[in-house]
């Protein structure tokens, strides 16, 4: 099974200004060296974590999507990032999964910062997701979903295998907690026996809230794989070995003692 190739994206955001956010990040897609599998962006990568979504909630025809499937197309790799979202009269912080022909799939975050006020303006997400890539399993999520280990469990059937194989995260996770973030990756990753790849931004925002960035991919031994320094404008291409996720899961069998639970609604 092949290696996956993933570019983490981390940057600044003009707040609130679509366009602007689309200009930009097309310069740093086309300066992504060769083809990767996947293109991470951060959290609300259009607009910045606002809380005021009317103004600049999107359907799902419009710029934004219509951006993503032509630089998933242009380049060739899956392009991945949440946006505020408008449907049936609803606002949503969605994770768009937009591969190379267009057919996209999403996520609704599920668990809402409350803290925030998320949770007054955004509607929650009920299912999760996992896609398939080049043969791994991967399993979406954005931000605060991170500090929830139950919501994120991995599990193991001898019928369908490991749920997943990374655990995916967007973020706009403040430098105020941006230790909680390293070490949450780093157990997510631990207890899951899975790769974890987390995207932050980094600058200040139009409520002054300051981001440091910290992007990670973490291996399932919870080591480090990537060398992104908090606080720089930084694109990092890093590969997730599949042997080495094979290995580990072989050699370290404590999946196999995992409890047997599923969430209920």
């Amino acid at each position: 099974m092949p290696h996956l190739k993933i570019s983490l994206i981390q940057s600044d955001l003009h707040w609130e200004d679509i366009e602007r956010n689309l200009e930009m990040f097309t310069g740093k897609i086309s300066e992504v060296d060769g083809q990767p599998d996947l293109i991470v962006l951060p959290e609300m990568f259009t607009t910045g974590f606002t809380q005021e979504p009317g103004p600049v909630a999107e359907p799902m025809e419009s710029r934004s999507m219509q951006w993503m499937e032509e630089m998933a197309r242009k380049k060739g790799s899956v392009m991945t990032g949440s946006l505020v979202v408008r449907e049936n009269g609803k606002f949503y912080n969605r994770l768009i999964w937009m591969p190379p022909d267009g057919n996209y799939s999403f996520y609704n975050k599920n668990h809402l910062f409350s803290f925030a006020g998320e949770d007054k303006s955004f509607e929650p997400g009920d299912d999760q997701l996992v896609v398939g890539l080049n043969g791994w399993k991967i399993m979406l999520s954005v931000c605060y979903d991170l500090r929830f280990p139950v919501w994120c469990r991995n599990s193991y059937s001898s019928e369908k295998g490991f749920k997943y194989d990374c655990l995916l995260n967007v973020a706009n996770w403040p430098e105020a907690r941006s230790h909680a973030w390293r070490i949450l990756l780093m157990g997510r990753a631990i207890e899951n026996q899975a790769f974890v790849a987390g995207v932050n931004r980094i600058g200040k925002d139009g409520n002054g809230i300051s981001y440091s960035g910290d992007s990670a991919v973490i291996s399932p031994q919870g080591e480090s794989l990537s060398g992104i320094m908090p606080f720089k404008d930084a694109t990092e291409t890093v590969v997730m070995t599949r042997c080495q996720l094979d290995d580990f899961r072989k050699t370290f069998k404590s999946w196999a003692d995992w409890d047997d639970f599923s969430l209920e609604s």
